[in-house]
């Protein structure tokens, strides 16, 4: 509209018609006129827009019913409200009409009351469908936006979480982005495998990737003296680090049961804590599970993790090169790890080596 004023395209091939619902509409609604379908399709397609089309059938050359197959077929157009104006008054030629996406039909002779009040009626409607598309797509957007914000917030939660459990064992270093990075990477070159592709789909690779940092939360209710011993653990000392798996999941249900609703990330989040040192031979902990009954998420965390834990210097061992680790991980191929996944890393090596270099301590 302009300055608030509707506009209307009048089309008719005889001047007279064009002239008598030039000076009808004109003192209401700003008027274009086009005596033939083709100059209707140009004057539709250039500012303004009209926002309602009174369309004569019988032209020559395209008549009524190729101009607004033309209008529909175009995006910019086709929500283009247009009225049939014709000589033709039988009930099959304005079923037809109707049929072709014509909001409305006036047959001639024109009466002034009625083209006024089917004009303004049509321009309501569309003035009201307009409001509507706007209001939604302003709500899409806020929706859209609360949604980033939210999501926003959710990694920051999970990151402080997560650092909370790095404070108490400060070698880690870019542990939490690299075995984060390692995660999406392989879940994303087994989105298509047959064994994985019904649970790797985009939001739960998205999860996945969001919930790989909280895997050693459980690690805040391990003693100091075994956390951060300088050395190799005892046996019995062996046997309390291994609880931060179930230390983990158990504080992870425990946010779970607060929520209102299930929350995807925090499923996975516990299955990850719970179960990344389970092994494929079932020699794992804490429950001893083998092959498939490990879930999915904990079989990609696992290999993530001991990767990262290969390549990166500990107290009580040097870093391995990063060929040397791809060589142990394709060693653990079917005793620590799920061959499939072991491909995937293979590979995806390449992505491997740029982001523990992207993220190097």
């Amino acid at each position: 509209m302009t300055n608030g004023q509707p506009t209307v395209l009048i089309v008719d091939d005889t001047p007279e018609n064009l002239s008598i619902l030039g000076e009808l509409l004109q003192p209401t609604y700003r008027v274009r006129a086009a005596n033939s379908g083709r100059r209707a399709l140009q004057i539709a397609h250039s500012h303004p827009t009209p926002d309602l089309i009174l369309l004569d059938v019988m032209m020559p050359d395209m008549d009524g019913y190729g101009v607004i197959a033309a209008l529909r077929a175009d995006p910019l157009t086709s929500q283009i409200p247009v009225i049939f104006v014709t000589a033709m008054d039988a009930t099959e030629d304005e079923e037809h009409g109707l049929d072709c996406g014509a909001v409305d039909y006036i047959t001639k002779p024109l009466r002034p009351a009625i083209v006024l009040a089917r004009v303004r009626t049509q321009l309501e409607l569309k003035r009201a469908r307009d409001f509507l598309s706007d209001q939604n797509s302003y709500l899409e957007a806020e929706v859209a936006h609360r949604m980033g914000e939210n999501q926003l917030i959710q990694q920051v939660s999970i990151h402080a979480l997560a650092r909370l459990a790095e404070t108490r064992d400060p070698e880690t270093g870019n542990h939490l982005r690299r075995t984060q990075q390692y995660v999406r990477t392989l879940a994303q070159a087994l989105a298509d495998h047959p064994r994985f592709a019904a649970f790797l789909d985009p939001r739960t690779i998205d999860a996945l990737a969001q919930s790989a940092p909280l895997h050693d939360i459980g690690k805040v209710g391990i003693p100091d003296h075994v956390l951060l011993k300088p050395g190799k653990l005892t046996p019995e000392e062996w046997e309390i680090m291994k609880t931060h798996a179930k230390l983990g999941s158990d504080a992870i249900e425990l946010a779970e049961r607060d929520a209102e609703k299930p929350v995807e990330f925090l499923a996975i989040a516990k299955q990850i804590a719970h179960y990344h040192h389970e092994k494929w031979d079932g020699s794992g902990y804490p429950e001893g599970l083998r092959g498939d009954a490990i879930p999915i998420a904990a079989r990609l965390m696992a290999l993530a993790d001991v990767f990262d834990a290969l390549i990166c210097k500990r107290v009580y061992k040097p870093p391995f090169p990063l060929e040397q680790a791809h060589a142990m991980i394709v060693e653990g191929s079917g005793s620590h790890f799920d061959p499939d996944i072991v491909q995937a890393f293979t590979s995806q090596f390449a992505t491997f080596k740029a982001i523990a270099d992207a993220y190097s301590d």
